[in-house]
């Protein structure tokens, strides 16, 4: 088990982008199921005491996923991931939109361009994740609301997510 793992958060204000790079202590074909299938994208999407809750995903270029992050309390905050570019196994890239309940998009928060790269080394795999954003004020009003901290949260869970599915696949 390597637990001397890569994990780099940069904001570059000039270009409008936020880089994440992430290692993951599990196998390609894992990580890949973790970034693109709903039943185990709702386990670890969402920082917690927050719960993600999938409506729909259709995983194909022209799909979207449509999804909450929901509160402990309940409240539930919509947004949507249209899919631009899949290379299965390698990489896909969506347009992230926060919306409301019935998929209306909420022009008042900022939207961004995501490009997710899976990279397999032994038994190791590292997320390459590029969110471009249209200016710099949408950068800003990411970062001010807690964008860093949160996303970090959450790759800790699917960090523990994969940890618990290699140990009970090793187990059968």
């Amino acid at each position: 088990m390597n637990t001397n793992l890569l994990f780099d958060f940069t904001v570059d204000k000039e270009t409008k982008t936020v880089y994440v790079n992430r290692e993951f202590d599990a196998a390609l074909p894992l990580v890949w199921d973790a970034f693109t299938k709903k039943e185990i994208l709702d386990q670890w999407w969402a920082p917690k005491p927050w719960k993600s809750k999938t409506k729909i995903m259709d995983f194909k270029v022209g799909g979207r996923r449509f999804y909450a992050m929901v509160s402990p309390e309940g409240q539930e905050h919509w947004s949507i991931q249209d899919f631009t570019s899949i290379s299965p196994t390698t990489n896909f890239k969506f347009i992230d939109a926060f919306a409301d309940k019935d998929e209306v998009i909420n022009t008042e928060f900022p939207g961004s361009e995501w490009d997710l790269n899976f990279i397999e080394q032994a038994d190791t795999t590292t997320v390459k994740i590029v969110i471009k954003h249209k200016s710099l004020a949408s950068l800003e009003q990411i970062i001010q609301m807690g964008f860093e901290g949160g996303f970090t949260m959450t790759l800790n869970e699917l960090e523990i997510l994969l940890k618990n599915l290699k140990n009970k696949k090793n187990e059968q």
